[in-house]
């Protein structure tokens, strides 16, 4: 099932590469995007590992009742939209942290739209410590999380996913 999904999902770099001969390196002020759909298969399974089981995931009543439109997606979940993208055109980063403000709910079925962008990448010995704003977006224009997220990169070298 994870296969399948990292599969659908469908990775868009925005970055300033202009030959295809040569490897294209993260600058300041590149852009990768994944879109992702969570579908009740993903809850249940991000619920086994994490024991999130708020019933606001499970239960469209719970969730109603407690003022959102039907059930939702865990906030993380969707917040891990951001290291997939890292780990899928870095391969070895490391991730270091992560700061999420939660705008608007998401709810299953929804197509999200994750991207991060480089605001500041420094070398350290052999690698590289990269600072990047991270938002997530539903219906290509709202905003449900923003944040600032660090990772120490082996490499600037921009891996080009296969689907």
């Amino acid at each position: 099932m994870l296969i399948r999904n990292l599969l659908s999902s469908s990775h868009i770099p925005s970055l300033r590469c202009f030959s295809s001969s040569a490897p294209c390196l993260l600058k300041v002020g590149d852009t990768l995007k994944q879109t992702r759909t969570f579908a009740d298969e993903d809850l249940m399974e991000y619920a086994k590992v994490t024991y999130d089981s708020n019933p606001i995931h499970f239960d469209s009543e719970a969730a109603r009742n407690a003022g959102f439109e039907d059930r939702l997606v865990h906030g993380t979940l969707v917040a891990s939209m951001i290291p997939h993208i890292i780990s899928s055109h870095f391969p070895g980063a490391v991730y270091l942290s992560q700061s999420v403000h939660f705008k608007l709910p998401v709810y299953i079925g929804e197509e999200i739209a994750a991207e991060m962008e480089a605001i500041n990448i420094r070398a350290n010995k052999k690698r590289y410590i990269a600072k990047l704003k991270i938002r997530c977006f539903k219906n290509g224009e709202l905003l449900v999380l923003d944040g600032e997220a660090m990772a120490i990169l082996p490499s600037l070298v921009v891996e080009q996913v296969h689907r």
